[in-house]
């Protein structure tokens, strides 16, 4: 059996999940599948949608901080990285970022576009050493926002062309 048809015995829902779990994908993608691919319900897509994406937020919350603590101190290399990483990445942004910390993270969240989402607004929490429950809060409240916004567009692209095509 291939991918493609492996793809057609799982449950909408299942396939939902995890592909806002994907880090490209996240909503983005789980949305618009559920809506058109599976006819799924709305407000089921939402809520499976937001789940889906925040389980790898909070994974990646509470455990890259501890990996990147063993690193630095078993490696001379991820030692030298993070310490350049960190440097670097406030030295050049933290005082716009600190004045804006909370409408920066849910504003660079809530926006649906390439490479915005809670898997990198996680990694910018960490960078910026936002504490954790802080983080997952402004992730969580983009989350929701963004997941409205793809939903909107979603429904209203469909609506817009159902109207053309009747």
């Amino acid at each position: 059996m291939d991918f493609a048809n492996f793809l057609e015995y799982i449950s909408p829902r299942i396939a939902t999940f995890f592909t806002a779990m994907t880090p490209i994908g996240e909503l983005r993608a789980s949305i618009p599948i559920a809506l058109g691919t599976y006819g799924m319900n709305i407000f089921e897509t939402y809520i499976i949608s937001v789940i889906g994406n925040m389980i790898p937020v909070i994974a990646i919350l509470w455990i890259l901080e501890p990996v990147s603590k063993f690193l630095m101190n078993r490696f001379r290399p991820s030692r030298r990285f993070f310490n350049w990483l960190f440097g670097y990445t406030r030295r050049r942004h933290s005082k716009r970022f600190e004045k804006y910390e909370s409408i920066a993270l849910v504003s660079f969240v809530g926006i649906p576009l390439p490479i915005t989402g809670g898997w990198t607004g996680a990694l910018i929490a960490f960078v910026f050493g936002i504490p954790r429950k802080k983080a997952l809060l402004h992730i969580f409240i983009g989350v929701l926002i963004a997941g409205i916004i793809v939903t909107i567009i979603c429904k209203t692209v469909g609506y817009v062309k159902f109207i053309i095509a009747g």
